[in-house]
């Protein structure tokens, strides 16, 4: 079973994110868009790209979110339907399944696809999208799954935007002594097969994605987009240190009493505001070339 995430822990990562997507490329896609485009958001979890990419399109526009839990995809509804009265728009719900936030530059059409993505892309609805987009989804997945992502949409000319794939660099301060030991731990966890037929990418997801679709044809662009975890954020510096560590302990476990006692170390330092940490990631663009 492909692994899946407490909506909780994507709530309390969404402003992270936002804050370090590249605005240029998300930009760039929008330009490469359609007038109306349609956009298929893979493993959409509570909706959070859909809230900031739409703002970068602009225009109206029509999102399938897909995500293998329901529950998730629910949640999303609910968020985004709050975020828009919030803001002072309108919506609607035209069906069960299908959600309308009538924005002041045009509608944005919501609905929703629960779709086991191991089964990605014979799942997908590609042949009614005009753009595939994913956020913190490639470094979970395998080469092959890219493989074959890549060769599905080149078929069809589609473009490829995925955001936040971590890169492998990260810091937390102040300095630990077994700061080394952790981030081995947790770099191992990172390749483990996570449900996608094979050991997932990790921190080689930009170079896969790079490569597959550059040997389609595709005009590849890439941007850094590091998460910066300042010590006042400590609720997500925390979060962040005890997911390290669970995972480090997972794959270090002769060493698991030093990994415990980081884990403690440094859960005190956030409840202290003194914990800081950056987080390395890459947003990649993959747009199609000019037909032969």
């Amino acid at each position: 079973m492909a692994e899946s995430f407490d909506g909780d822990w994507l709530d309390l990562r969404e402003p992270f994110d936002a804050a370090a997507r590249d605005q240029g490329l998300a930009a760039r896609l929008a330009a490469a868009l359609p007038a109306r485009p349609r956009i298929l958001d893979l493993g959409a979890g509570t909706g959070a790209l859909l809230r900031w990419l739409g703002h970068f399109i602009g225009r109206a526009q029509a999102w399938t979110l897909v995500d293998a839990d329901a529950d998730l995809i629910e949640r999303a509804f609910d968020t985004i339907a709050e975020r828009a009265v919030e803001a002072g728009w309108g919506v609607t719900f035209p069906g069960r399944r299908t959600l309308l936030v009538h924005s002041p530059r045009g509608a944005w059409r919501v609905e929703g696809l629960v779709a086991d993505l191991r089964d990605a892309p014979d799942n997908l609805p590609l042949h009614a999208v005009d753009a595939v987009v994913n956020t913190a989804l490639c470094d979970l997945v395998s080469e092959g799954w890219v493989e074959r992502m890549a060769e599905a949409l080149a078929a069809r000319r589609l473009p490829f935007y995925a955001a936040l794939n971590v890169t492998g660099r990260e810091r937390f301060a102040p300095p630990h002594r077994d700061d080394a030991l952790v981030a081995r731990g947790f770099a191992r966890d990172q390749n483990r097969d996570k449900g996608f037929s094979g050991v997932a990418l990790g921190a080689r997801a930009p170079d896969a994605i790079a490569a597959a679709f550059a040997a389609r044809g595709y005009a590849v662009h890439r941007a850094p987009s590091d998460w910066v975890i300042p010590r006042r954020d400590w609720r997500m510096a925390l979060e962040l240190a005890e997911g390290h560590a669970a995972a480090a302990r997972a794959q270090e476990r002769r060493l698991e009493g030093r990994i415990v006692r980081w884990a403690v170390d440094r859960a005190a330092q956030a409840r202290e505001f003194r914990l800081s940490a950056r987080v390395g990631h890459a947003d990649l663009l993959c747009l199609p070339g000019d037909p032969a």
